[in-house]
């Protein structure tokens, strides 16, 4: 999704075909894909455990669609929000906008598009609380946590988690049309999981955010408070995952699974908490989008083990 500064020099001697498929590329980068997968991971293993059945191929294709462009859309405006953020810190500074590759006004003008029809895509083909839902967490990412929380407080990764936690309601409710003490649930998993996945690389990537002027919670508080906040968030996140096994939501299987992953995490987290080392706070972000994944997985294994038993 990044090119290089040659690249970039050269687009001029490219032909027209090359050259309009660089520049959809650097769109493309717009739209934080890997994030996106995740998001979409999620969402669909709310849509699977919100009926015993799979659901219909129609509601996951036009479900998963409309979330993931308004996802791309929110992500997009982000990027024009942060990008003289962007411009000051190393792992941001190769993106679209930093870059020159594409303007402020063009980037919201695919954020718009692309909002617009996957809302109304929600609306058309799903129904119409999942797009409001979908809407309000677009905005809450978009809006309040990119031009207002992030600058505001330290604790902006945890007020602004919301949005982020939001895909495997928004693929629940795609399924059912309502909001369920279980899609609630799912939602909170990934609000306990988002602090301590951020915060290990705010730690990795502290001198990038204090050279930015942006509040992270190591700027602000910290090295050793964000540390021992990790430890309590972890804590706060192994509960939560208890909770799909308590309520009967999920069964033996999960329980296994979600032990083990709980335990590396808890690993990874005593780590960060007793070594100054960057890459262990590096290593231990890394794990947690593997974690955050892999426990989406499982739930999923057991609901259809369950079921197909």
């Amino acid at each position: 999704m990044q090119h290089s500064n040659l690249e970039h020099i050269n687009h001029s001697s490219h032909s027209p075909s090359a050259e309009a498929a660089s520049h959809w590329r650097d769109y493309l980068g717009l739209c934080k894909l890997k994030v996106v997968a995740v998001m979409l991971l999620t969402a669909l293993v709310g849509m699977c455990l919100a009926v015993p059945e799979l659901p219909a191929f129609s509601t996951l294709f036009w479900g998963l669609s409309g979330i993931g462009l308004a996802s791309c859309s929110a992500a997009a405006v982000n990027h024009v929000v942060d990008s003289r953020i962007d411009e000051k810190m190393a792992r941001t500074r190769h993106r679209p906008l930093p870059q020159g590759k594409i303007t402020h006004q063009q980037a919201l003008l695919f954020a718009a598009v692309i909002g617009i029809i996957g809302i109304a895509s929600l609306v058309i083909f799903i129904n119409v609380l999942t797009a409001w839902l979908t809407l309000a967490s677009l905005i809450g990412y978009a809006v309040i946590y990119s031009m207002w929380l992030k600058r505001a407080t330290p604790q902006n990764i945890v007020i602004g988690g919301v949005a982020g936690a939001a895909p495997p309601l928004l693929g629940w409710v795609a399924v059912t049309g309502s909001l369920e003490p279980n899609s609630l649930l799912l939602m909170l998993i990934i609000f306990a999981w988002t602090p301590p996945h951020f915060w290990a690389l705010c730690i990795a990537r502290k001198a990038d955010y204090q050279k930015a002027d942006v509040p992270m919670l190591p700027v602000t508080h910290g090295e050793a408070f964000t540390k021992l906040q990790i430890i309590l968030y972890t804590l706060l996140m192994v509960a939560t995952t208890a909770f799909p096994y308590l309520t009967k939501m999920s069964g033996e299987l999960y329980l296994i699974g979600v032990v083990a992953l709980n335990l590396r995490f808890m690993q990874w987290a005593w780590w960060v908490y007793n070594s100054d080392d960057k890459k262990v706070a590096m290593g231990m972000f890394k794990y947690s989008i593997t974690y955050i994944m892999m426990l989406f997985v499982v739930l999923l294994i057991d609901h259809y083990y369950a079921f197909f038993s």
